[in-house]
């Protein structure tokens, strides 16, 4: 069902009625339609009755925060509201041929847009749950209280964890200035798997559903390695563009810490796993 407030948005723009509306799959927290107008216009609507009040205005502004220049294509935001978020359809096709190391290059320069500080100027979400952007000068404290400290409260919270495991992972957050290097705080798209990864109607490179902030630009790169992973090409072309320091593969699992937990806590304990056997390796 199409919010009134986009039906009576639509009509004030002169897109005239609706005339077709297709789901869209691929995500596991919000509802996906691409709508097209009599007018030839269309649109992507997502909804979720259930999200949090401020979710999509948060991610609203993630997006707007991405859209730089030379950086992956960022769909346009139209209207936003409690419950819905209408986007620019970008028309997804297959990708061209030079897709992967187009979207290289073009994130690291996303990742040469840098801040002071590590956050962002709100919280905001990752999936669905909350993802706190206090601003921080310290990459490690930001890192290992904002990220990997407040996944694991929650996950005692929600009986996934148990008093040893948080301890470890308090253990684990202490021993992050000797396992990662010092790093700028980049702009990143913080929830960067396949699946966020889309190519336009030209078959270039498109970003969606983003867990934006300033933080490590490493932990961006591990992200695309956790499901599945991306290229080869992909990661050539990054690291012609934005170097980063020698065996920053070897700690892809630092990294993707956080993502588990953050699976852990929306997905339950198939997670539980993976979780324990990195804080096993580091502490």
């Amino acid at each position: 069902m199409i919010p009134s407030a986009v039906s009576t948005w639509l009509a004030e723009q002169g897109y005239r009625d609706v005339e077709n509306s297709r789901p869209v799959g691929g995500g596991c927290i919000n509802n996906g339609v691409a709508l097209q107008t009599t007018s030839g216009k269309s649109f992507f609507l997502k909804t979720n009755p259930h999200a949090p009040s401020e979710m999509f205005e948060r991610e609203a502004e993630g997006l707007t925060a991405l859209n730089q220049p030379d950086a992956p294509r960022i769909p346009q935001v139209y209207l936003v509201g409690s419950d819905f978020l209408l986007l620019e359809d970008l028309n997804p096709t297959k990708p061209a041929k030079d897709y992967w190391a187009s979207f290289g290059q073009q994130l690291a320069r996303l990742h040469l847009k840098t801040h002071p500080q590590f956050g962002f100027d709100s919280d905001n979400y990752i999936g669905s749950t909350p993802q706190i952007n206090f601003w921080t000068e310290d990459g490690y404290e930001f890192f290992g209280q904002h990220r990997l400290l407040y996944q694991a409260k929650l996950a005692k919270s929600n009986r996934y964890f148990d008093g040893k495991e948080l301890r470890k992972t308090e253990a684990f957050i202490k021993r992050l200035p000797d396992l990662v290097p010092a790093q700028l705080a980049s702009l990143i798209h913080g929830d960067l798997w396949k699946g966020n990864a889309i190519s336009d109607e030209n078959g270039q490179p498109a970003l969606i559903d983003p867990a934006t902030h300033y933080g490590w630009a490493e932990a961006e790169m591990a992200m695309t390695a956790l499901f599945g992973g991306f290229p080869s090409e992909f990661y050539a072309a990054y690291e012609d563009g934005n170097p980063l320091e020698p065996g920053w593969r070897e700690r892809f699992p630092i990294y993707n810490l956080y993502h588990l937990l953050n699976h852990l806590n929306l997905f339950g304990m198939g997670y539980h796993l993976q979780v324990i056997s990195i804080l096993n390796q580091y502490t």
